[in-house]
């Protein structure tokens, strides 16, 4: 008997081991298994080298997405970053006193000292004055005021002299009482005077001098040109600066010293005899020399004695080229750099010897990045004493490259900071057939791997056994593989950049698997300012059509404005190839995907242009056919925030136009809602997601009744505010400003529901999902933020209460339902207090849609917080009955509670955030996540948990000896239960 309870015990303590693996937490070493993070910085504009003896090699630059950010020369690292509101423009970036790093921002308002070692802010200083003009930024190196070294800033219209030692302002002046209009301020060294120069209107040209101590101004001239000038200014040396006049045709060059200033007319063609159109000056920092660019080349021009005009070099469009850079000998040197075919060639002059070059190389480089944009140099002592180049270029593709002896040291991805749109695609189906010994290996490394897990669950794991198990778990070939996987976690993320490039990543470790630039977004003689605008699912193959590759659409147009012609481009996303790319002959205001799909499961598309003409897309009679049998039953919605109008639209017959187009279609209007401009203002809208699965439309309350959803997908959310409560929160008082909510069917025009929130404003952040819609807003009357949910049910159905009529099949749920027939509808709304303010809004999506749902809100930290719905249930109340408490009811709060566990993103920030999406797995109860900003952050979600299978890391080795173990004892004993009965009965 004693042994049998012994072996009971022994299976109990099997058992518990067992057990006690499943309910572990996450481990530090399994951070990074299903997610991964990466930052960016952007496209860089400006860059300033960092590279004494004593210190880390850096180079701060500041970027379009308005960062400032330091990186290692040697790989290119980001050491420290920051990232500026989104009305903090980085202006101007310097370094001072080789420990401060210097940025002049939101136009020359905001002056910030950030300590160059760590990226500490060390000051800010906030510069008065009405904005408009270009910034400006001196730091004279050698010139001190009170014992401070001296920051001279324009901006605003004033010059002011600013202490670096703490940013306190020492005098400012106004020259905007002058009329000058800044372009350049000078400090020659050991002078007590600061040179001012600039244009007065677009016919004068005026200098002043400015006592450094005291900010006198001491002389203003000016001269006066009649023919006027463009605009544009190049100064070549303290004292002489060249100019275009407004014909583009004429070089003006001014000659100013001591505050006398001359100047001399240079005609175009004098010296390019070939030249035609007119002619524009080129931003270039390089002494002696401008730039000018005319309609066929880039010329270089010299400039002696202030006068005297010699074109030194003529290139293409195609080149490149750095500001100047002083060497040693008291020289001046800067880089150029040409295309080549596959390869670039660059080379190092110097400014007063353009026949002599310094440096020539030929570096390999891949098409795909397109043309450069724009160059940086900087040199270091070699070995034997000589100069040593390096040089940072800013690629078409807004990558980031640094060159050095020949070869490209880094390289850096910096356009998937700009992402304006995101899909997805699956990845290829794994193929059959696997050799017998990847079998036997793979079944190896299956074995060891588990048995090591068994040993780190056992803690008899040594330190290089947890090493090994961290490296198996981030370096999974499971993960990282090129092919589907049975649960849909694998999948290639395509996304669209700014800079017109598709990237696809792969949802495994975030690697790129392949990018590309399009043609048809890049500046040519037929479009000339192209750009993205979204991404959409062309070509999704599935059962019949599984030889065909899936590929995604990319709509853009060839101008900043809606009646720009429009481009589309077709792209492979398994090989990343453009399939077909066309400039369309009508505009793209609205591009609608259809839910329907032709023979080989090209989806079709619906653009409308800014004629209110819709074409359908793919122009092939199989697709005009479909969609003509579907012509009843498709509508649209415009929204006029300008007016406040809100018009229902509807596809008509044929366009009427000089040529016969098949595929154009007239649109009528159906119906239309006026706002009253007086009290309400257009702000916001939301719809369903056309993609989206809903699991059943039946809900069982408490009581054992049934609610149905009122689930349509034209049905559209929209809110209105105060004209006066346009403005940023805080602008109006509470009585001035009220928010009404709309939902709208956007078939008849009927509004199912309005209801108004007094003393609120917005922004407003809405996201419609199934019944429901929950939106986020700000109340002035309790000065926080608030969430309110409306959900909508179909009161039709109310004779179908009885769960067991529903059960048996008695019900009305087949019945045809028409959009036309006025519809029967209650709505339940709710109102919660939030903490957070919130940037964007999503919901979480699955397979069937029987996983509960999570409202994923992106907040003003940049951080991503998931919020079960159950929180927002219009049926809460403060003491739910048993019943209710059974169904999953919470106890009502005024707020919304914040469990730091729920941030998706942990500790870690999306920088920038600007857009989430979600997208279903295989598996129901997974869902898959995106956000991105100028970071990137995937994760994957389980809402439900992961109800329908086992973890990654779940150990079947463990599972196998305790299942063994099980068999082992219930024989034992059962052999000491049959050994003592005959025992017993022997006696």
């Amino acid at each position: 008997m004693a042994m049998a309870s012994a072996s009971w015990v022994f299976m109990l303590l099997l058992i518990f081991f067992a057990l006690s693996y499943t309910t572990l937490s996450i481990y530090q070493d399994q951070v990074g298994l299903m997610d991964w993070h990466q930052q960016y910085i952007g496209k860089v504009k400006q860059a300033v080298f960092h590279t004494q003896k004593a210190a880390r090699k850096r180079v701060v630059v500041s970027t379009e997405e308005n960062v400032i950010a330091s990186l290692d020369l040697r790989r290119g690292d980001i050491f420290w970053r920051h990232v500026l509101g989104h009305n903090d423009a980085i202006d101007e970036i310097k370094i001072a006193l080789g420990k401060y790093v210097i940025t002049l921002s939101s136009g020359g308002s905001v002056l910030r000292a950030w300590n160059l070692p760590d990226g500490q802010m060390m000051w800010e200083s906030k510069l008065p004055g009405s904005k408009g003009l270009k910034p400006l930024l001196l730091i004279p190196e050698n010139l001190k005021v009170d014992r401070d070294h001296v920051i001279f800033v324009y901006g605003n219209g004033f010059i002011h002299a600013v202490a670096s030692i703490d940013g306190e302002v020492i005098w400012k002046n106004e020259l905007a009482s002058e009329g000058i209009d800044v372009k350049r301020l000078f400090y020659p060294d050991g002078s007590d005077k600061l040179h001012v120069a600039g244009l007065i209107g677009l016919s004068k040209f005026g200098v002043c001098q400015i006592n450094v101590k005291s900010g006198e101004l001491l002389k203003h001239s000016s001269i006066l040109f009649p023919a006027g000038f463009s605009g544009d200014l190049s100064f070549v040396t303290e004292d002489t600066a060249v100019a275009v006049d407004t014909t583009g045709t004429i070089l003006v060059s001014l000659h100013f010293k001591d505050g006398e200033i001359s100047f001399h007319q240079t005609p175009v063609f004098e010296l390019i005899p070939e030249f035609s159109g007119s002619a524009n000056l080129l931003p270039s920092e390089i002494a002696g020399t401008f730039i000018m660019k005319t309609s066929g080349s880039v010329i270089f021009i010299k400039v002696t004695n202030g006068r005297k005009l010699t074109v030194m070099d003529k290139f293409g469009h195609s080149v490149a080229f750095s500001d100047s850079l002083s060497i040693s000998g008291g020289e001046q040197a800067f880089a150029l750099i040409q295309h080549g075919d596959g390869e670039i060639f660059l080379t190092v002059k110097l400014g007063n010897d353009r026949a002599t070059s310094i440096l020539e190389e030929n570096i390999e480089m891949d098409h795909s990045r397109g043309l450069f944009r724009k160059v940086f140099i900087n040199n270091y002592a070699k070995v034997d004493g000589s100069n040593g180049f390096r040089v940072l270029i800013v690629m078409e593709d807004h990558s980031l490259l640094l060159l050095q002896q020949g070869e490209i040291v880094w390289s850096r991805e910096d356009g998937l900071a700009s992402i304006m749109d995101v899909t997805v695609s699956e990845l290829p189906v794994e193929k059959n057939g696997v050799s017998v010994a990847k079998v036997e290996h793979n079944l190896f490394e299956w074995l060891k791997g588990h048995l090591l897990k068994l040993k780190g669950t056992l803690m008899i794991a040594t330190p290089d056994d947890v090493a090994v198990i961290q490296k198996m778990r981030l370096q999974s070939s499971e993960k990282s593989k090129m092919t589907r996987d049975h649960n849909g976690f694998r999948k290639l993320l395509i996304v669209l950049t700014r800079a017109g490039k598709l990237f696809a990543l792969h949802t495994g470790d975030g690697r790129i698997v392949w990018s590309l630039l399009l043609k048809s977004l890049r500046k040519s003689e037929f479009c000339d300012k192209p750009s993205g605008l979204s991404l959409h699912q062309w070509q999704d193959p599935h059962h019949h059509a599984l030889d065909e590759n899936p590929s995604v659409l990319v709509v853009g147009r060839c101008g900043p404005g809606t009646d720009s012609a429009g481009v589309l481009s077709i792209v492979d996303t398994y090989k990343g190839e453009e399939h077909n790319h066309m400039k369309l002959v009508h505009s793209i205001s609205t591009i609608i995907p259809l839910p329907f799909t032709d023979s080989l499961e090209q989806r079709l598309h619906l653009i409308l242009d800014v004629n209110s003409r819709a074409h359908i897309y793919p122009r092939t009679a199989e697709a005009l056919g479909i969609f003509k049998r579907e012509l009843g039953n498709i509508y649209w919605y415009s929204a006029e925030t300008e007016t406040g109008i809100l018009r229902g639209h509807a596809v008509q017959n044929n366009c009427f136009l000089p040529v016969a187009d098949d595929y154009c279609f007239e649109s009528r209007d159906l119906w239309s809602i006026v706002f009253p401009a007086e009290s309400e203002s257009i702000s916001a809208t939301a719809t369903r997601s056309l993609t989206e699965i809903v699991h059943t439309q039946a809900k069982v309350t408490a009581d054992q009744e049934v609610m149905y959803k009122y689930i349509s997908k034209n049905l559209l959310f929209l809110t209105t505010v105060s004209p006066k409560a346009v403005g940023p929160i805080g602008s109006v008082t509470p009585e001035e400003s009220s928010l009404v909510v709309y939902i709208i069917d956007m078939v008849t025009g009927r509004i199912l529901h309005r209801m108004t929130h007094q003393g609120s404003q917005g922004p407003v952040q809405a996201v419609y999902s199934e019944n429901w819609v929950i939106y986020h807003y700000f109340n002035l009357r309790a000065r926080r933020y608030e969430m309110s949910v409306i959900e909508i049910y179909d009161q039709s159905r109310a004779d179908n209460q009885d769960v067991l009529k529903l059960v048996v099949g008695k019900h009305n749920l087949s019945s045809p339902i028409t959009a036309y027939s006025r519809p029967e509808v209650i709505t339940k709304s709710q109102s919660y207090f939030f903490s957070h303010s919130v940037k964007v809004m999503a919901v979480t999506s699955t397979a069937k849609g029987i996983t509960s749902k999570q409202i994923l809100l992106g907040t003003i930290g940049d951080q991503v917080l998931a919020l079960d719905k159950r929180f927002l249930d219009p049926r809460r109340t403060v003491n739910p009955t048993q019943a209710e408490k059974e169904e999953g009811i919470l106890p009502l709060t005024d707020s919304l509670p914040i469990n730091p566990q729920s941030y998706i993103t942990h500790n870690l920030k999306v920088e920038g955030l600007r857009g989430i999406a979600t997208f279903p797995a295989k598996l129901e109860s997974t869902t898959l996540f995106f956000s991105y900003g100028v970071d990137l952050f995937f994760t994957r979600l389980a809402p439900s948990k992961t109800y329908d299978s086992l973890t990654e890391d779940f150990s079947y080795a463990l599972l196998l000896i305790t299942i063994v173990a099980l068999l082992v004892a219930i024989l034992v004993t059962w052999v000491w239960s049959e050994t003592k009965e005959l025992q017993e009965k022997w006696r």
